[in-house]
């Protein structure tokens, strides 16, 4: 168990790190449209904290840290309006839209800790709350990018030369306020010249290694190569991939990670192969008060995601389909957990607070 709560983050990789999905321009929240990568790169603007949910439960924004992000612009825009509704009892008025924000996805509990973090600003202002309240969004924001920044330095340490990586989903980059956590140590191990060769898994139902992954590594000159999910297991037998690097939407207080679907098969195929898993996740992804995976609520979405594709049916009509859009993986098949206080080796109860204790 490693702690470099001081450590100083080199900005060399900067060339790697051209990607915002979550901005704040023209006073109001701009989201780049996910769901439209990589055919077509829009923004979409935002105003309202109910259009705010809506998004986040859509997935024009997805990935634990964006969503929290995304949540507390969102709680600026509640402000706003119940402050012009109501300005001398604006806190109890926006008190629906923050429910609202906290109920659009169930399983990143980086949504909730960042509404709860925004909430704790209110008992400090008088006046209109908007502008303290903007810069406790814009800090959070930037304490991510931070953060992923130094993950990717701790991460990319741990990596041998000639290193040869696969990552599912995406943990980028467009999950995060910059720069990305699986993808931040990927970045960071290129750029050091570590890592030879990366490989994406597709990441059915919703393709976002396919759509996301590669497209954001690509905008940033790193190559990469796309494989179906169930290409994993033949490349880990035939010994091309050396190191598993993924991100989190939650991590419990043992160490057992929530993250998108199929990463519990990678993660057995890896112990199976003898290669090392390693989970890149801020801080904020931990939730020490659930015990273990079991308690994790795991979101179920709609079977049309499996059953279409473009609005295509890829299945007979009368075909049914059971979506979770996450998976538990236990700590005994996480060899690293890497986070912006430090790395924890073979996470379990006790090193996990020892990491946490550090915040």
């Amino acid at each position: 168990m490693t702690f470099f709560p001081t450590l100083k983050i080199n900005r060399m990789n900067h060339q790697y790190d051209t990607l915002r999905p979550v901005l704040w321009e023209d006073n109001c929240l701009s989201l780049l449209e996910q769901r439209l990568l990589p055919q077509q790169k829009t923004w979409l603007k935002f105003e309202k904290a109910p259009e705010v949910a809506k998004a986040i439960q859509d997935m024009v924004v997805r990935g634990a840290p964006a969503i929290g992000i995304t949540a507390a612009y969102g709680v600026v825009l509640a402000a706003r309006t119940a402050y012009a509704k109501s300005p001398l009892n604006w806190q109890e008025a926006i008190k629906s839209d923050i429910q609202q924000l906290a109920q659009a996805r169930p399983t990143a509990v980086n949504l909730v800790w960042a509404l709860e973090r925004m909430q704790k600003c209110f008992a400090t202002i008088t006046g209109n709350p908007e502008a303290v309240l903007l810069e406790e969004a814009k800090r959070i924001q930037q304490e991510d990018i931070e953060a992923n920044y130094r993950m990717g330095e701790l991460g990319a340490g741990l990596l041998p030369n000639n290193c040869r990586v696969l990552t599912h989903c995406n943990a980028g980059a467009l999950a995060t306020g910059g720069y990305g956590t699986a993808l931040g140590v990927i970045r960071s191990g290129y750029a050091a010249g570590k890592i030879t060769h990366i490989y994406a898994d597709e990441t059915r139902p919703w393709l976002q290694g396919a759509r996301l992954t590669a497209w954001e590594l690509l905008h940033d000159k790193i190559p990469v190569t796309l494989i179906a999910d169930s290409v994993a297991a033949t490349l880990m037998r035939q010994q091309k991939i050396d190191w598993v690097i993924v991100g989190s939407d939650r991590i419990t207080a043992n160490g057992d990670i929530a993250n998108k679907i199929g990463t519990y098969s990678v993660a057995v195929l890896a112990r199976q192969h003898g290669i090392k898993l390693m989970v890149a996740a801020p801080t904020s992804t931990v939730d020490m008060n659930l015990t273990d995976g079991n308690q994790i609520i795991i979101e179920e979405r709609s079977p049309n995601e499996v059953l279409m594709l473009n609005g295509q049916a890829i299945a007979p009509s009368h075909a049914t389909a059971w979506n979770p859009a996450f998976d538990v993986t236990p700590a005994e098949l996480v060899d690293v957990i890497v986070t912006e206080k430090g790395v924890v080796e073979q996470p379990n109860t006790e090193r996990m607070a020892t990491m946490m204790s550090l915040i």
